[in-house]
């Protein structure tokens, strides 16, 4: 995902209104049925989220070395995570593709899905990608070589890695399939001049293994009622704001999920501050699988880049920019989000 990428695309035109909102307010489309069930009390009791287990998760990637696409790191990890999931999951689909990089390289690509009840027609979707990106094009130094890319990456599979762990405890009602996204992180930006002889499209180049699945869905058919996306979720002092797209697309499931967080003491993390749209992997569920995704994404107008984070982009997206109380406030809000989402469907029923 790229600093271009605020290049707003035409069907995020409409979101600028989203500005004149006040804090808080609701702008996404919202079911019937889904006004209905929020109307009912219900007792929300999830498990256990070890934010422990979810940062040793997020080191175990980094130890792999960069996962840049068609490195030896990438596929070891992505086996290990295969590994991992196939312990605790009901049903592991694995995606095996080829995608064209911008400058026409193929790129060996592993979308993995983690399925809990998945004969469940009520289903929550989980996401985050786990591909590092092969430049460190926003350094002044080594910009040519790979990135660990810890908080980019790393630290919301490590989340969700965990969330399964806690999901395998205590049985759902409702199915949840936790999506492991590849090339996601190989795109051309203008930061890239100088490193790369060829240029392309700096908005739809990213996001590649999402673009994929969106148009070939591991099951046919393939709907949940929302979901949400990982994207720089895992770093000390992070501030997640209501990112437009999210807003606009699924206002009623930011509103629940930031309610969540505050609700249980994430105040500082799950702040009611309305930022401009990006285009991220949410953006392709929501406008090609029509699922209403959400983008818990870092956002910090004081770095360099003045939206994301100072380590964006440079090898300074090691373990030493992620945080266990980060790692913790996330987890936790997701976990009680889904238990919540479980809870009210048995109390509609």
């Amino acid at each position: 995902m790229n600093i271009n990428n605020l290049r707003l695309p035409a069907f995020f035109c409409c979101l600028l209104f989203v500005f004149s909102c006040n804090t808080g307010c609701n702008t996404g489309p919202k079911p019937q049925e889904q006004t209905n069930v929020e109307k009912k009390n219900v007792t929300v009791n999830p498990p256990a989220f070890n934010s422990d287990s979810a940062n040793y998760y997020t080191k175990a990637q980094l130890d792999f070395g960069p996962r840049n696409m068609n490195s030896k790191g990438h596929d070891a990890c992505g086996e290990w995570l295969i590994a991992k999931m196939k312990k605790v999951a009901d049903t592991v689909y694995v995606q095996k593709f080829d995608a064209t990089g911008f400058d026409g390289l193929t790129l060996k690509s592993t979308n993995i899905i983690a399925s809990f009840n998945p004969q469940a027609t009520t289903r929550i979707l989980l996401c985050s990608h786990w591909d590092s990106r092969p430049w460190a094009d926003q350094d002044t130094k080594d910009r040519d070589k790979p990135i660990l890319s810890a908080s980019d990456g790393a630290s919301g599979i490590g989340t969700l890695m965990e969330i399964a762990n806690a999901i395998r405890t205590k049985q759902l009602k409702i199915g949840v399939d936790l999506f492991f996204i590849d090339t996601e992180d190989y795109g051309y930006s203008q930061s890239l001049q100088g490193i790369v002889n060829k240029t392309g499209d700096p908005e739809n180049s990213f996001c590649l293994g999402t673009q994929y699945w969106v148009t070939h869905p591991h099951i046919n058919g393939y709907k949940a009622d929302f979901g949400v996306l990982l994207d720089m979720a895992g770093a000390r002092n992070a501030v997640f704001t209501r990112e437009m797209g999210s807003s606009f697309n699924a206002g009623w499931v930011q509103d629940k999920v930031w309610q969540n967080g505050q609700q249980l003491g994430y105040t500082n993390y799950f702040v009611n501050q309305n930022t401009p749209a990006i285009t991220d992997d949410h953006a392709y569920i929501n406008q090609i699988a029509k699922i209403p995704t959400i983008d818990i994404i870092q956002y910090d107008a004081s770095s360099p880049s003045g939206t994301f984070a100072a380590y964006w982009h440079t090898h300074s997206d090691n373990m030493d920019v992620i945080d266990k109380g980060t790692l913790e406030a996330v987890g936790k809000t997701l976990l009680y989000t889904v238990y919540q989402y479980d809870a009210e469907q048995k109390t509609a029923q």
